[in-house]
This record gives structure tokens, C-alpha cells and sequence, in this order.
């Protein structure tokens, strides 16, 4: 099969977005996080025991547009932005679909994900504040590996707490990060007190992020020249992704498409929010009528199955509590080979624009989403992470639903990374002897 010449979209790298989207600024009543101690509205001065000035500025801002410093953009390129917005003909075909399938490679970073887009921007802000140490969670370890990396470019040291499931599953993750001079711990660890709690009371625990985050943010409230940094759920995390919708809506726009469906995974929320909300803004306005699509693992359904109320975003219980969709601080999910979508909560952002109908969320089991990532393997040549798996799996459904009706639609979805250190899932799949990952079983 011919391949055509416009399959895929791409920008030169001076066209790498100057400004980050700001949704704060398009969602009417968001509810201030609080203070774990007092239950009042969170002040800034609540967040430097863990976070430099900057960030607090940011997480705080109500400003639509933030500039990039020059700083953070110049490195954008050595992490192959723009990313390509590519065509996924053979999928197409495989399906024998009307409907058109587009996606935005995050997996052509070296990193092998989107993480490292908000990871550079940490690193310089606290760089520029002065901090040494930076201390962080992960989960499938695209994020750790983030930091890792990109703290090299200013002189910072990292400590990961990585889940120990995704530790025990994804070893050359730790290798990964231990080559970019990170040091690494399986969570609950006996490096803090609250990892030396967790392990006294459930010795046999796999781990979750609210633990790992519990354990990052102890080091750094220990240490004035150690900060905390995070790999999704606040907003300026949120903020900092969104030069992948940005890119996306040029590209779209440059090529003529106009989508029916936007789609990414969401676990904390960092690639479903980078992606979507720029064309999120544009439903706000009343100029599109895109569905946009949240696709999490039913191991950890916050969207479809958790509450919308104040919670921690730690087990611990120290971090200030946030309005958001959430199965429980002390949730903790089944070992999935998502990783990265192992979270009990969900972005405030991402929650708000949930609970004000400007998304649509489904779940997967994990045998369902590998079955995707297969399918996509044989057809475009792609191996994706675990966690993109679910964004291809709700684009096929969407499809096969265009196949079944006739209808041209189309569709575009974020590949969010690639699954090259994610073979050991894909090998219990394709042997069948993969777990379900539903809470439910």
C-alpha cells in the first residue's frame, strides 16, 4: 500500500509555541486547593516547603497565556519539538474505516515521552531559584526519567521514588535514570519515615504515587535547597504540556482537519490536559463541537468510578487537599503495566472541565488496551507505552463505530510514549498470561 506524501504534518522549530495555555482562565468557580492542616484556601507561602517561587506563581496564575523563556524553548528542539502529526493510513485500513485517524507523535522524544516537556521547565525554575536537589515520583517511569535527564542541562541533582510494581516490572526504567545520574528507590522505601510506615503496616504493597509523592515531598520539606517536582495533576504541570496542543492545533489547522474526536489517556492528567485543552479553549469560545476524550484504567477509574470532593494528593497527607475526581488518598490500584496512570486522583483542571461537561471519559482493562497496542504495532509499526495503549484502544472503538455507520469522522489522538522498555507487558500479553485490571475483579 502507497503510502501518501501528506501523511505526516510537521512544523519547523521556530513555529515551537511561545506561550503556554492557561485553562484557569476559561473555567468559572475553580475551587482553591487547601491547606492540610488548616482546611483553609491554601496561601502561596503553603507551598514553599516544597516548591520554589516560580512554580507557586504559576499554579497560582488566573493569566490564559504564559510566556516560555527562551531558555526552556531552545531545549524544546533537542526533544524533537515540534513533534510530527502523523496519519495512521494502515490502521485505517486494517479497520476498513471511513473514518480518518491522525496522532501526535510524544513518543519521537528521545526521553520516549511527553514528560519532558514540563520537566524542562522545572528544572530551569529552580535552577533560577537556586535549589540543588530535586526530589520527584514516577510511575512507569517516563517521568523520573524526564527529570533525570533535563537536570543534568542545570546542574541539578534528582532523587526518584519510583512504584514498586513498575520498579519490579521495568527495571532498565531504573537503568535509565541511574545512566542520567539520578538516584533511584522503590516506593514505600526505608529512605523515608513514611516509606518505613507503609512497609511496617503492608509489607507485600506494589506501591502507588500518593505514596512515592509522600515520600518525595518529605525529602524535600528537609532540605531548603531541595524541592519537589511532579510529573502531572497541578496546574502548572498542565501548563507547561500544552505546547503539545498548541503544536497540534497548528498543524490541524495548516492541513485542514478539523477533528471529531480528540483522545489521550489520563492517569494524573499531564498528556490528556497538554493535548486537549487548547482545543478545550476553543469549546469554551463556542467555535468547535469536538469531543474531547479522557481514556483511564479501570485499575484506577477516578473519572468513571471516584467522587468529585477535596482529597490529598498524597497518601500521607501533607500535600494541601484538591478538588478533584478521586478513588481515595489511600487507594491503592493493582500493579497495571500503566504505570503512569496509577494515580487515586485527578488533575483539579481536568476534573473541573469533567464535572462542566467538556470531556467524556471511558475505561479500559489492560488485556484491552495491550490488544490495541498490538494491533497498532502490525499496522503502523509503532510499539506505544502501556498507557498510550488506551488512547489507540478508544480511537480504534471510535472506528469500528465510523465503520459501522458509515459515517467519515475524524479522529486524533495523543501517543503519548513509546513501549520500548514496555516489552515485558506486551510479552504476558501475547503468551495470555496477562491479569485483568479491572477493580472490579
Amino acid at each position: 500500500m502507497a503510502i501518501p506524501r501528506d501523511a505526516r504534518i510537521t512544523l519547523d522549530p521556530e513555529e515551537i509555541p511561545k506561550r503556554w495555555y492557561n485553562l484557569a482562565a476559561d473555567l468559572p468557580e475553580i475551587k482553591p486547593p487547601l491547606n492540610p492542616v488548616t482546611k483553609e484556601p491554601a496561601k502561596p507561602q503553603d507551598f514553599e516547603a516544597i516548591f520554589c517561587k516560580p512554580i507557586i506563581q504559576q499554579e497560582a496564575s488566573t493569566e490564559r497565556y504564559i510566556d516560555i523563556p527562551e531558555e526552556v524553548r531552545d531545549n524544546l528542539v533537542a526533544l524533537n519539538r515540534p513533534s510530527p502529526l502523523q496519519r495512521a493510513y494502515r490502521l485505517e485500513r486494517y479497520l476498513k474505516t471511513p473514518a480518518k485517524i491522525y496522532f501526535k507523535r510524544e513518543d519521537t522524544s528521545p526521553l520516549g515521552s511527553h514528560k519532558g516537556n514540563t520537566a524542562l521547565a522545572q528544572a530551569y525554575y529552580n535552577a533560577e531559584s537556586g535549589i540543588h536537589t530535586l526530589t520527584t515520583e514516577t510511575g512507569a517511569g517516563q517521568w523520573g526519567t524526564a527529570l533525570a535527564m533535563v537536570s543534568n542541562l542545570f546542574d541539578i541533582d534528582t532523587t526518584v521514588f519510583m512504584v514498586k510494581g513498575s520498579y519490579n516490572q521495568k527495571p532498565f526504567r531504573k537503568t535509565l535514570m541511574h545512566m542520567y545520574g539520578a538516584e533511584v528507590y522503590a516506593s514505600p522505601s526505608e529512605y523515608t519515615e513514611f516509606g518505613k510506615k507503609i512497609l511496617k503496616e503492608h509489607p507485600d504493597t506494589t506501591g502507588s504515587l500518593g505514596i512515592a509523592i509522600s515520600e518525595a515531598c518529605e525529602l524535600a520539606m528537609k532540605d531548603e535547597g531541595t524541592c519537589y517536582a511532579l510529573g502531572s495533576v497541578l496546574n502548572h504541570v498542565m501548563l507547561h504540556q500544552t505546547v503539545i496542543g498548541e503544536e497540534a492545533m497548528l498543524q490541524m489547522q495548516k492541513a485542514e482537519i478539523t477533528p471529531d474526536y480528540m483522545i489521550a489517556c489520563v492517569g494524573g492528567g499531564s498528556n490528556f490536559a497538554g493535548f486537549t485543552f487548547p482545543m478545550m479553549h476553543e469549546k469554551i469560545k463556542g467555535r468547535s463541537e469536538t469531543e474531547i476524550i479522557a481514556v483511564e484504567p479501570k485499575a484506577a477509574p477516578s473519572l468513571t468510578e471516584g467522587e468529585f470532593r477535596y482529597d490529598y494528593g498524597d497518601t500521607a497527607g501533607v500535600t494541601p487537599l484538591l478538588m478533584m475526581y478521586t478513588l481515595g488518598s489511600e487507594f491503592i490500584p493493582k500493579s497495571i503495566h500503566a504505570g503512569g496512570l496509577r494515580y487515586h486522583g485527578m488533575s483539579p483542571l481536568v476534573s473541573a472541565a469533567y464535572d462542566q461537561n467538556l470531556l467524556t471519559a471511558v475505561a479500559y482493562d489492560q488485556t484491552e488496551t495491550f490488544e490495541a497496542g498490538v494491533t497498532f504495532a502490525k499496522t503502523e509499526g509503532i510499539v506505544a507505552a502501556p498507557e498510550s495503549c488506551h488512547a489507540i484502544k478508544a480511537a480504534i472503538d471510535k472506528a469500528l463505530e465510523c465503520k459501522a455507520t458509515g459515517e467519515e469522522k475524524t479522529i486524533v489522538f495523543c501517543l503519548s510514549g513509546h513501549g520500548f522498555l514496555d516489552l515485558y507487558g506486551y510479552d504476558q500479553y501475547l503468551e495470555g498470561t496477562m491479569q485483568s485490571s479491572s477493580i472490579d475483579n
